[in-house]
């Protein structure tokens, strides 16, 4: 039975903002993070599936692009994933303030299609039977209908690597295991500061150095 074809499908934004945001561990090697969190004898890692959309810069951080797409590249050089792209928009909204004491201009970003695109290949790689089981890094309730077809429908096994503080229970009842991603995880799951790949080198952006917010 083991070890099972195993596939990761990895929200990208669930990810950051539950696990790295205002850490230095962006710099994140997915393959060392999804092999630390898994056992190995079980599961034979085929895919990972990151699931992402490219940001734009805000008036604050015009360099939060550049630092994206030098992870992505980073990304890239891993030989078993597949970088799959939405929608990020970014614009200006007015929203009352409170107390109600008036109205204040906002930017408002929303990322768009993620929870769609991962359950699309989520489904479409279980009925072309491409793996035996499948672990998705997010907590993201709007995908426990692709986890139910995934488990009670096509037999699969479900795993759920958890970044967020609570864990959705709507999405743990069609789950076989769930773990959370510990930070120690991230830490021992860090690309090297300098990596190259057919371009050149390729260098951790400064600013994820630090304890700041960028993306």
């Amino acid at each position: 039975m083991y070890p099972l074809r195993t596939n990761i499908y990895i929200d990208g934004f669930n990810l950051y903002y539950g696990k790295l945001k205002g850490t230095p561990y962006k710099w994140i090697n997915l393959d060392i993070l999804c092999r630390t969190n898994l056992n190995l004898a079980k599961n034979k890692i085929q895919k990972i599936k990151y699931f992402t959309a490219l940001v734009k810069p805000r008036p604050g951080d015009p360099d939060q692009n550049i630092r994206q797409q030098t992870y992505i590249r980073a990304l890239s050089t891993l030989p078993n994933i597949e970088i799959i792209y939405g929608h990020f928009l970014t614009h200006e909204v007015a929203m009352p303030l409170a107390d109600g004491s008036g109205i204040v201009k906002v930017i408002k970003t929303e990322e768009k299609k993620s929870d769609v695109n991962i359950a699309v290949h989520m489904l479409h790689d279980a009925y072309k039977n491409e793996y035996d089981c499948a672990v998705l890094i997010s907590n993201d309730s709007d995908l426990t209908e692709p986890l139910r077809i995934v488990n009670k429908e096509l037999g699969k096994v479900v795993g759920i690597l958890n970044p967020q503080k609570k864990q959705s229970m709507e999405l743990a009842q069609y789950a076989h295991f769930i773990r959370k991603i510990q930070t120690g995880t991230l830490k021992a799951s860090q690309f090297p500061d300098q990596i190259q790949d057919t371009n050149g080198i390729i260098k951790k952006p400064i600013k994820w150095q630090g304890t700041d917010d960028g993306e």
